[in-house]
């Protein structure tokens, strides 16, 4: 369950992408409505079939997106980090939400009302825009997972997944927040013992090395993919 929402600052609103194009007083306008919450790790921020009420963005900690069935079977959508944010599509189309928001980690978010939310999004131009970016570029992402899931095997599904996860440190790409086979296994509709045995072949073949908790790929890991 999340802590008590507090205040927000001006100044922890210019770090929050969604508001980079505010100016000040516009800034000083937005802040009494977004508050702060603190999500423990393994909360449920909402849940499917939940009414709509409000807009999150994350300032840190992971979340996953994710679906399940009757059965309890899951399937993870994606996995969200500071910057991004959630909870939008219903708000716009008054729509109940449509997955589950479940925190990875100790999380802190903002929230903004339904109804303060329309309302900035009718007075901000830029903003609109960078909603729209937003749900842009998570259809772009939904493609390419419709296609991997279509158009690739297991080695190459959990290729592409590592390439998307992983980051740019000292020239090398490496997957440096933790991954388990279990939630990697939701992201590409396999099993953790298929996981498991592919994780392995790609360490034996070169194409990955374990560090620690960190993964690192190697260039050779594009022929996988």
């Amino acid at each position: 369950m999340a802590g008590p929402a507090t205040a927000v600052s001006t100044a922890l609103l210019k770090t929050v992408p969604l508001f980079v194009s505010f100016g000040e007083e516009q800034l000083r306008l937005i802040s009494p409505v977004v508050t702060r919450r603190s999500v423990p790790r393994s909360s449920m921020v909402m849940a499917a079939g939940d009414p709509t009420d409000s807009l999150y963005i994350v300032i840190s900690g992971r979340l996953k997106v994710m679906m399940s069935d009757a059965e309890g079977k899951e399937v993870i959508l994606s996995i969200l980090g500071p910057g991004e944010f959630f909870g939008e599509m219903g708000l716009i189309d008054d729509a109940p939400r449509s997955a589950s928001v479940v925190a990875i980690e100790p999380c802190e978010l903002l929230a903004i009302s339904k109804r303060d939310f329309k309302k900035c999004m009718a007075e901000n131009f830029d903003m609109t825009m960078a909603l729209m970016r937003g749900l842009v570029h998570r259809l772009r992402d939904a493609d390419r997972k419709i296609g991997s899931l279509a158009l690739l095997d297991v080695y190459g599904r959990v290729a592409r997944l590592l390439l998307d996860m992983s980051e740019l440190v000292d020239g090398q790409k490496i997957v440096t927040k933790r991954l388990p086979k279990q939630d990697i296994a939701k992201m590409i509709g396999a099993s953790r013992e298929m996981v498991s045995r592919v994780m392995k072949d790609l360490q034996v073949g070169g194409y990955i090395e374990m560090r620690g908790s960190n993964i690192v790929l190697r260039d050779s890991i594009l022929l996988a993919d």
